[in-house]
């Protein structure tokens, strides 16, 4: 049976942890000082005064190389549970993992040879 006391706690987790970053941006608004001058609409480049426009345009290159390392290194994660509990799953989850791994193998290749991985 379905009973709902039980994740009293659940929802004053999620009550307390929604409140205080709100609260945090409420009091911050309210406290910050408001000065808008010219000094302060001008971008920051660490003390030196800006040269050209703010907006300059990245090479897709640098995209794809992070775009590369965060498929493969999320799925690497994946094997993790899967390694602590190697013993005790058994031949066809070895062989399901046999296969991941040749996929990511498969896209490391194809990414290799499309020019993914290259920064020149």
């Amino acid at each position: 049976m379905f009973l709902l006391y039980e994740y009293d706690i659940f929802w004053a987790f999620l009550i307390i942890s929604s409140l205080i970053p709100i609260l945090a941006f409420l009091i911050s608004g309210i406290l910050a000082p408001i000065s808008k001058g010219p000094e302060k609409l001008s971008s920051y480049e660490s003390g030196i005064e800006p040269m050209g426009d703010a907006w300059l345009q990245f090479r897709i290159r640098y995209y794809m190389f992070a775009l590369v390392f965060v498929v493969f290194d999320v799925e690497t994660v994946f094997l993790y549970p899967w390694a602590m509990s190697f013993d005790v799953l058994g031949v066809s989850v070895f062989i399901e993992a046999l296969i991941f791994v040749l996929i990511l193998i498969v896209g490391s290749v194809y990414a290799w040879r499309k020019g993914a991985l290259e920064w020149s």
